[in-house]
C-alpha cells in the first residue's frame, strides 16, 4: 500500500478508507486497519511476517488460525485494489 494512495479516518469502531485511485470509500473494522498499519510500518512479505509484527502489539490467539485470517484479509484487500499482491 502506498501511504498517499489511501486516506483513513477512524469513526465509531470502524475505519473509512478512501482509495484515491478509484474514488471509492471502504468501511472496515479490526483487524484490517491494524494489518494495513503493519504493512505500512514494516513492509512484510507474507501473512506470517504480518502476524509476527502484530503479535508484538496484540494478543492474536492461535498462530496458524491468525495467519490464515490475515492471509484472507490481504486477499480481500488486494481484490479491492487497496494492496498489491504480496
Amino acid at each position: 500500500m502506498e501511504r498517499d494512495a489511501i486516506a483513513a479516518c477512524a469513526l465509531d469502531g470502524m475505519t473509512l478508507l478512501y482509495h484515491r485511485a478509484s474514488g471509492q470509500t471502504h468501511m472496515v473494522i479490526s483487524p484490517v486497519p491494524e494489518i494495513l498499519d503493519a504493512l505500512d510500518e514494516t513492509r512484510p512479505a507474507s501473512p506470517a511476517d504480518i502476524h509476527r509484527h502484530m503479535s508484538q502489539r496484540y494478543e492474536l490467539g492461535d498462530a496458524a488460525e491468525a495467519v490464515a485470517l490475515i492471509g484472507a484479509h490481504l486477499a480481500e484487500l488486494a481484490g479491492l485494489g487497496l494492496v498489491r499482491g504480496l
